[in-house]
């Protein structure tokens, strides 16, 4: 297991996105009529102080997502959560539970619901998943087709798992992909900036919450 060191996502976020600028070129402005908000994996597991895989740097951008979160709803537009939860009879987790040595959520535990300072609303759409990439064994895609998604903004944990994973297939897809940086969290800022610097070369466009909530404000309902 990876030891986690503790650093803060919002804190980092400007020297970051500075640092990507020679591979961040593919700006792109949010198609708001035609985008959704993924939140990925905020479960007590991850956010919650007594959480058995607890990460500091997850904590530091709840504020940061539910500000995304509340900015798309405003704007009329879907918000879609994941939660990572294994059958606890097993059997359904493949070389995840090898991997982790079979430590992850289980279905129908407190470990496994989203954080009480995330919690969804009504309307929200909450997609169960087994695997990093939440579009393996999911409805996510046909969700996202059918509420006619284009764009694609990736916030949540982990920023070097299941956010990454999710957003390069997002973007094999063909979703545009938009990438939170201080809108998502890592186990060291060391994994954080690998990921940004991988998706930013060449599969998302990496950029700030504020920047994300102005452009879905910007072009949300008149």
């Amino acid at each position: 297991m990876v030891e986690k060191t503790e650093y803060d996502p919002t804190a980092e976020a400007p020297g970051l996105l500075e640092e990507l600028a020679p591979y961040n070129v593919h700006k792109m402005t949010l198609n708001v009529p035609a985008a959704a908000l993924l939140v990925v994996d905020m479960q007590n597991a991850f956010i919650h102080p007594d959480g058995p895989h607890y990460l500091p740097a997850g904590a530091a951008v709840v504020d940061n997502v539910a500000a995304a979160a509340h900015a798309f709803r405003e704007a009329g537009r879907p918000v879609f959560y994941t939660r990572h939860a294994e059958d606890p009879a097993g059997g359904n987790a493949g070389l995840m539970a090898e991997w982790w040595e079979d430590s992850s959520p289980k279905e129908g535990t407190w470990e496994a619901a989203i954080f009480d300072g995330l919690a969804p609303h009504p309307g929200d759409v909450v997609i169960p998943k087994i695997r990093y990439n939440a579009f393996v064994a999911t409805d996510l895609e046909l969700r996202l087709r059918e509420a006619r998604v284009e764009d694609v903004a990736i916030t949540g944990v982990m920023a070097n798992l299941c956010c990454e994973s999710t957003a390069r297939d997002a973007f094999m897809r063909d979703f545009r992909v938009f990438f939170a940086a201080d809108g998502t969290a890592a186990p060291s800022l060391d994994f954080h900036r690998s990921s940004l610097l991988n998706l930013s070369y060449g599969f998302a466009y990496v950029l700030s919450c504020a920047e994300l909530i102005a452009m879905a404000r910007a072009g949300g309902k008149k």
